[in-house]
């Protein structure tokens, strides 16, 4: 199979949650465990950092990425899910090339592993997250990296990437967000991100609220593993290309981070490398879809925030603008709770409904009626291209146009 074969094969063959949703979820980590075993065990030749929360984890792995690579480490990094290419979830973030820091996994590595080992995932019935998962885990030690920063996908305790034994475990914080597998409380959801916490293995706690702190503490306490909560111990950061007020959270736990890794001579990073690395994330790493700026005049964001407690922050955030008009550009995926997420959106905008071109996606006109609830009101659009040229088309130089919702809308403007 060529490369777009092998992809189709990934994406269609077997589930993937970001397509299929609930039918790709799995309740064990035996799948991962065999093929682990299959493969040689390649994460326990790794020397990793994992990282779970409900909102941040990208940001978080990709401000760690681009310090340590500062620091003169070859870093491998492991995030989901990507916005254009399949090959953004797995990344090489070094000084090897000077013209481009990162580089993405070749199309020949994917298309050589999938075909290799295809009969094992096919008697396994292995689904796509622990396809890709074995496949970061191969790449990063036939790449000899210093470092592996592993994004969990969901949760944490039956994550396919909660197999490693890391230096250091990151939760960034904790938000009610895929509740049908995780749990309907902030105190469950908690326990099942706190499953990452392993013996005597440090962890970060980014944020944490009063429903929440005393299920890590336990947690940690039952592991004998030292909790730092970074948002007590930090009161500074540094400036960082990664624009939005909420970064100032996940630059938080990223300091503290490298507090641990420098307290347990792990890994030492100066002071120097830790500003140059929070001041070049999007040059070392090519993160996309965090407040990221499109266009000026009119100016247009994209922000891949799609639940509750991320799309408060953002909401926030553009209330902070100056603009005369707002338009916004909003499409979700069908198992999103809209009379959760509707209400926090301004009414005082002009809206343009559009649909992910996923499996999942919902249909544009089932947003604009539950939309219409809550005082939003605009009209529906075939694509999410359609309706992003209509809200440039529509918009003055001097109002503003946000476009998100969803990963997969960003991604199809991108």
């Amino acid at each position: 199979m060529n490369y777009q074969e092998t992809l189709h094969w990934l994406y269609n063959q077997l589930p993937m949650y970001q397509l299929q949703g609930a039918s790709a979820y799995k309740k064990d980590l035996t799948n991962v465990h065999l093929l682990a075993e299959y493969l040689g065990h390649p994460e326990q030749k790794l020397r990793c950092i994992h990282v779970a929360g409900t909102n941040g984890k990208g940001s978080t792995s990709h401000l760690l990425a681009s310090i340590l690579k500062e620091s003169g480490l070859k870093v491998g990094l492991y995030t989901s899910p990507h916005l254009t290419d399949f090959r953004e979830r797995i990344k090489i973030i070094s000084n090897a090339t000077p013209e481009q820091a990162w580089k993405e996994i070749p199309e020949d590595f994917v298309c050589d592993f999938v075909n290799q080992h295809r009969s094992f995932f096919e008697t396994q019935d292995m689904s796509f997250f622990e396809m890709t998962v074995g496949l970061a885990f191969d790449y990063f030690v036939k790449e000899q990296v210093d470092i592996a920063i592993i994004e969990v996908g969901m949760g944490g305790r039956l994550d396919a990437t909660n197999i490693i034994t890391p230096l250091v475990s990151i939760i960034t914080n904790i938000g009610l967000d895929h509740t049908q597998f995780l749990g309907n409380t902030l105190a469950a959801i908690a326990g099942e991100k706190a499953g990452i916490i392993k013996p005597s293995i440090p962890v970060v706690i980014g944020e944490y609220t009063p429903e929440t702190l005393p299920v890590f503490i336990s947690k940690a306490k039952s592991c004998f593993a030292e909790i730092h909560l970074a948002s007590d111990l930090i009161s500074s950061t540094y400036p960082s290309d990664l624009l939005g007020d909420y970064q100032v959270h996940n630059k938080k736990t990223v300091m503290q981070t490298i507090a641990v890794l420098n307290e347990n001579k792990t890994i030492v990073v100066s002071p120097k490398q830790l500003q140059m690395g929070m001041a070049n994330v999007i040059k070392n790493t090519g993160l996309q879809g965090r407040w990221q700026q499109l266009k000026e005049q009119p100016k247009v964001i994209a922000d891949t925030a799609h639940n509750k407690n991320g799309l408060e922050i953002v909401m926030r955030q553009i209330q902070k603008e100056k603009f005369d008009q707002l338009h916004l550009v909003l499409g979700v995926v069908n198992d999103k709770d809209l009379k959760e997420v509707l209400p926090l959106f301004p009414k005082n905008a002009i809206y343009y409904f559009c649909k992910p071109n996923i499996p999942r996606g919902l249909e544009a006109t089932i947003l604009q009626t539950e939309a219409e609830v809550f005082g939003l009101n605009g009209e529906v659009y075939s694509s999410v291209s359609e309706a992003y040229a209509e809200a440039l088309r529509n918009a003055a130089p001097t109002d503003f146009i946000y476009v998100g919702g969803s990963t997969f809308v960003v991604a199809e403007i991108l």
